[in-house]
């Protein structure tokens, strides 16, 4: 776990949460059932689970944008009350606007939060030193590889320091090479940023490369089905760690869970 300990109380708690959609003709879908969750302050944690089974309506739920049918969703020990600025969300899509620069996008944040221009463009200098693009500053986005644009989402977000973090599969668009390059960036950023983590991805190795623990869900209503601690020492290399005896047990203990779901899915 990051440096901050659970000693403060949980940074996002979903308490008996279900979640029920009405579809225009009348048909109820649930995709959450009686789901609970507690992530601590400072942890990364990550979701897998069957193919539509709920990973996304959670963050949704913590976000405020999706209520709970039943159940209760805090946040910071307060209920989800609309949107908390201090979450950062990093979509499976990049978040970016393509009629601004590279600058202009990662300082767009700290303006809007009252910052001035200048005070703005210097922070996002140095963000975007940090991950590794400060020749392209004055870039559009469409002269950007999709790495690259990945990057500059993940500036985007830490600029704000955000005290939770919500990533919806950023990764899974990139060639594996590329994707592994920004898993490390991730962890290191993370690092030194003390924040949340709730990581949703399809990849297995994923998970377990980054995470403290891994939530693994049913196939839907999805319930939680099992909580596997990562106890894998860190600092991490992602491209390292996986072939670990200790990874590689893991992958085969959390691969027998969701294959199951996978098959009722």
């Amino acid at each position: 776990m990051n440096q901050v300990t659970a000693q403060s109380g949980p940074a996002i708690e979903f308490r008996n949460v279900s979640c029920r959609f009405i579809s225009p003709d009348g048909h109820a879908t649930v995709a959450l059932r009686e789901f609970n969750m507690s992530v601590a302050r400072g942890e990364f944690v990550a979701i897998v689970g069957p193919t539509g089974c709920g990973k996304s309506t959670t963050l949704s739920m913590i976000t405020g944008l999706l209520k709970p049918t039943t159940g209760e969703v805090r946040v910071m020990g307060n209920l989800v009350d609309g949107i908390d600025p201090r979450i950062g969300f990093v979509f499976q899509a990049d978040a970016v606007f393509p009629w601004r620069s590279v600058l202009d996008n990662v300082a767009a944040g700290p303006i809007y939060r009252g910052r001035s221009k200048a005070a703005a463009h210097e922070l996002a200098h140095d963000w975007i030193r940090r991950v590794g693009l400060e020749k392209f500053a004055k870039h559009y986005p469409h002269q950007l590889s999709g790495g690259m644009r990945k990057r500059v989402a993940l500036a985007q977000t830490f600029i704000n320091n955000p005290e939770i973090l919500l990533m919806d599969e950023p990764f899974s668009a990139l060639d594996m090479q590329t994707r592994t390059l920004m898993q490390d960036e991730l962890l290191q950023l993370w690092s030194g940023n003390a924040g949340s983590v709730v990581f949703v991805t399809h990849d297995l190795e994923e998970a377990i490369a980054l995470a403290d623990r891994v939530f693994v869900l049913s196939a839907r209503p999805a319930t939680l089905k099992r909580v596997y601690e990562i106890d894998l020492p860190r600092p991490r290399v992602t491209s390292e760690v996986r072939y670990e005896p200790r990874f590689i047990e893991i992958s085969r203990d959390i691969w027998r869970d969701l294959r199951e779901e996978v098959q009722i899915g």
